[in-house]
């Protein structure tokens, strides 16, 4: 079999770029995210791979740096949306109280099932693999709830954006447990502390520097250069194991709202014309930026799925209890904080890139093999079929609450025209 040229690599990869554009807008018309049709097209393109016997790539390493780059831009294209003004504290506040609540109690029920159905899986082991299967997907849930009434949209990028940034943070302190035996509990969650004020801190500094610095940069290629500079600071985070993504998110909210960070004594040091042009340049290349590398870590995703874990029953059952346990505790605690009006945020929880990122972080030392990797699979395509029917039922009811209104002001209009009265 001849292997593919370059030519033909080319070809697939600006074929699947056009393919994801349009999955985008078919997704705006009928609520289905694209994120699923993007794992369908990598799994055709696997069947195809298999059928003419084309020569097997090694798919992990791209799918761990296409992850890598695209945990970043969304998070940072998550920042840049933050508004920190008077009046949204109250809804920040409260999404994070409902993104920390969310991520402990799915986190302690994920674990109790995959501890009690998982055999040799002890109750730590079974917290890190149940905390990726608790994250909400910003990559998934950002590009979908954007015909929402406003305070609904800003509630979810919110919820899911804290989601992530939590998420991941627990995930590495879960692990630093594990390999920290002996060590005492107390003497854990210090160090912890100690990370994540050295996080910020440094954080703080090194986001002050860049927007003051790249204000002064006068060639017109700077914004990549931008990007480069966070992702360099991101990979010597990690490689310090501080939580590296503070870094991107504090750095997204200081050029985001520089009038608040870069107030008093501090205005002197800025330019406000030229940093809010870099601000409006980085918002559109990091939109740009995260649609590519969106689409291509899901269609790599699709091409490495295992189709014989949708056989396996045990599988469909255990992802079926954690799916359950999911949405009854989500059910709970949207309901304390927002009463009856829960519909369709319930339902608005899927697991993506991050779920799939963390899963193949897990160490050869932690893992058990007899976790079955279609449970994450099966999560992840069924709560993303959840979010879908629940925002078409959403946007139906919207549409009948408006041809009712319409159709009680025509009512009323003709009801008031001369010689209608009776």
């Amino acid at each position: 079999m001849e292997i593919l040229t370059s030519y033909d690599l080319i070809i697939g990869g600006a074929v699947i770029i056009i393919l994801s554009f349009l999955f985008s807008e078919f997704s705006r018309k009928t609520s289905i995210p694209s994120v699923l049709l993007l794992i369908a097209l990598g799994i055709v393109i696997k069947l195809g791979i298999d059928y003419y016997h084309l020569p097997i790539f090694d798919f992990f390493p791209i799918l761990e740096i296409l992850g890598i780059v695209g945990l970043i831009m969304i998070v940072l294209e998550a920042a840049l949306e933050l508004e920190l003004k008077r009046e949204k504290i109250k809804p920040i506040l409260k999404a994070l109280v409902i993104s920390i609540i969310g991520l402990i109690m799915s986190i302690f029920l994920a674990a109790s099932i995959i501890e009690y159905f998982i055999p040799d899986m002890s109750y730590l082991q079974s917290l890190i693999y149940a905390t990726p299967l608790s994250i909400l997907s910003s990559a998934i849930i950002i590009p979908s709830v954007g015909d929402l009434k406003k305070d609904k949209k800003e509630f979810h990028i919110y919820e899911s954006t804290f989601s992530d940034i939590l998420g991941i943070m627990i995930f590495y302190f879960l692990l630093s447990r594990y390999e920290a035996h002996g060590v005492s509990n107390q003497s854990g969650f210090l160090d912890f502390g100690i990370n994540l004020l050295a996080t910020i801190a440094i954080s703080l500094v090194g986001g002050y520097l860049l927007i003051v610095v790249f204000q002064k940069i006068k060639t017109n290629v700077k914004l990549f250069l931008l990007i480069s500079a966070l992702l360099l600071l991101y990979s010597i985070g990690k490689q310090m194991h501080l939580s590296a993504l503070i870094i991107i998110l504090v750095f997204g909210l200081l050029i985001a709202n520089m009038k608040i960070f870069f107030s008093g004594k501090l205005s002197k040091l800025i330019d406000f014309s030229k940093a809010n042009d870099i601000y409006k340049g980085l918002h559109t290349v990091t939109a740009e930026s995260a649609f590519v590398v969106r689409t291509f870590f899901f269609v790599v995703f699709g091409i490495t799925i295992s189709l014989s874990a949708f056989t396996d029953l045990r599988v469909a059952f255990i992802s079926v209890m954690i799916l359950i346990s999911i949405y009854a505790s989500r059910y709970l605690y949207l309901k304390l904080f927002f009463g009856k009006d829960i519909i369709p945020q319930l339902f608005i929880a899927p697991r993506g890139l991050i779920t799939v990122l963390l899963f193949y972080y897990i160490p050869d030392s932690v893992k058990n093999e007899n976790f079955n990797e279609g449970i994450l699979l099966f999560i992840i395509i069924a709560s993303g079929l959840i979010m879908t029917f629940a925002l078409i039922y959403n946007k139906q009811r919207a549409n009948k609450a408006i041809r009712e209104a319409k159709e009680l002001s025509l009512g009323f209009e003709r009801w008031k025209a001369p010689g209608l009265e009776d």
